[in-house]
């Protein structure tokens, strides 16, 4: 996961907020050009049913209370009946470009006529989107119905736990639980997973996966995986372990982004030692070309068994075409007999149809308002890139609000020079940086002058858009970023509380 979905102090307040989140069926609309919406909460009853499922969940231990075990999440899927081996997997790690990646895994694969269960992390508005079937977030209904199918295997599992003296089930274990058991309900042809941090002991690794995906690793989540780089790929590559006895799962093939020659080093030796095959950007396949589109980019990617030639895809950035390059590798893997390509038509459709909610997204215009999650200074890094390239903006106010325990003053540092204006706010997280401490951090990279604090992130918003219409620039633009949880925020704000 990207960041943490912390569960709140009180389980049934944060679910309560949960409902506000949830569109009226009588408003609720999808654009023409959008992905699938969730089928829409139909009734009181079921919003309410919702918000008891979800405040059991976030009852337990949050994500940040990490257990560094598999073999609880897999006793819960065997007594449930192997439901982590009722499809074949495609599981995703990495530090950025995670949920980007599995989205687009998802959609080529869907292309092909096969039904794909993604598992994600963490969410923008409802804990529904994490649990994702034919490209669109699960039904309320089917959410709530499922976990009350699986609650009592879930406290077998718990009272296990205890009579051994450890903790019961996490969020995160219960909801991994929950993900494979909608896709064996479905039924599934194919399972995408992103882990939720790391690798090794992740509750997604349970499932042996067919295809081991690793995306750019950097430097996150360090407390629990490691200083370096280099311990950090390490407990990555823990993916490519097989934990089901007897696994249906054929062996495991590697496909990895661009790396530092650090973790590359790493992902190799340990994908050697396992006598995995490992395809590497750049040594194995590569982004040949690209160039900027109406409302996203053109690429050309040589795969490993063909080049596939002027792809639209509707997302900004040069990352996002890197992401695209490992995507579609990972699908020729899965999919394709030895030696044999995919039809160029289907990975054009299939990539066509991507979208990459809070991801350089494009919310509004007049002036226009783009969001994006980047909380550390990789993805800071990359959003500036992707700003500089896909935005003609003349004037950027950056609307800034992190969590407390992120690395702000190397976020503000890749950023700084993008930003005219700063405006620092808190999200509505716990754990958030309050304002005049993020305000503090910026004054070290830009001039007092412009830096401004707002109380919350309405009243950034409002200021924002002040500053941008005040201004004498032909294309003003405002950013939204520091952390998942103000990009969701926004969105609200901005009137986009739908998942797609």
């Amino acid at each position: 996961m990207s960041e943490d979905n912390t569960p709140a102090e009180d389980p049934v307040a944060a679910a309560e907020e949960l409902l506000a989140a949830v569109e009226d069926p009588q408003t609720a609309e999808q654009d023409a050009d959008s992905e699938p919406l969730p089928e829409p909460v139909v009734d009181e009853a079921t919003r309410a049913e919702l918000a008891r499922v979800y405040a059991l969940l976030l009852a337990r231990a949050g994500e940040t209370q990490v257990e560094l075990r598999l073999d609880a999440t897999r006793r819960a899927c065997e007594i449930l009946g192997d439901i982590h081996t009722a499809a074949p997997t495609i599981t995703i790690t990495g530090t950025n470009g995670k949920t980007s990646t599995a989205r687009m895994i998802d959609s080529l694969i869907s292309a092909h006529e096969l039904r794909v269960g993604r598992f994600t992390s963490p969410h923008l508005h409802s804990v529904t989107e994490r649990i994702s079937v034919d490209g669109a977030p699960v039904s309320a209904h089917t959410f709530v119905r499922i976990y009350d199918e699986i609650a009592p295997y879930l406290e077998i599992v718990d009272a296990q736990l205890e009579a051994e003296g450890r903790a019961k089930l996490t969020y995160f274990e219960a909801l991994t639980v929950l993900a494979f058991a909608v896709f064996a309900d479905a039924p599934v042809d194919v399972v995408v997973t992103e882990v939720g941090m790391g690798g090794q002991w992740d509750s997604t690794n349970v499932a042996d996966a067919q295809v081991c995906v690793f995306t750019k690793i950097g430097l996150d989540h360090q407390a629990f995986l490691g200083d370096t780089i280099e311990e950090i790929a390490a407990t990555k590559a823990g993916i490519l372990d097989r934990s089901v006895e007897d696994s249906p799962a054929p062996e495991p093939v590697a496909v990895s982004a661009v790396q530092d020659e650090a973790a590359q080093a790493v992902l190799d030796e340990e994908a050697a030692r396992r006598e995995v095959p490992l395809a590497a950007e750049e040594r194995d396949f590569r982004l040949l070309e690209r160039q900027r589109a109406v409302d996203g980019q053109l690429i050309t990617v040589q795969g490993r068994r063909d080049v596939y030639s002027d792809l639209f895809l509707p997302l900004h950035g040069i990352h996002q075409a890197h992401n695209a390059a490992v995507a579609i590798v990972a699908a020729e893997t899965f999919l394709g007999a030895e030696d044999k390509p995919l039809n160029q038509e289907t990975v054009a459709e299939g990539l066509a149809r991507v979208t990459s909610p809070g991801r350089a997204e494009l919310l509004r215009t007049g002036p226009s308002v783009v969001v994006d999650g980047a909380h550390n200074p990789d993805a800071a890094h990359v959003l500036a890139e992707t700003l500089a390239e896909a935005f003609d903006f003349d004037y950027v106010v950056i609307v800034l609000a992190m969590l407390a325990d992120k690395d702000s003053d190397g976020v503000i540092e890749e950023l700084h020079r993008s930003a005219d204006v700063f405006v620092v706010s808190e999200n509505l997280n716990s754990r958030a940086l309050p304002a005049d401490d993020l305000a503090e951090a910026a004054r070290e990279w830009v001039d007092e002058d412009s830096v401004i604090v707002a109380s919350d992130l309405n009243a950034a918003l409002m200021k924002a858009i002040d500053l941008a219409n005040s201004v004498d620039a032909k294309s003003p633009g405002i950013v939204v970023t520091g952390s998942i949880y103000t990009v969701a925020e926004a969105r609200l704000l901005l009137g986009r509380g739908e998942e797609g």
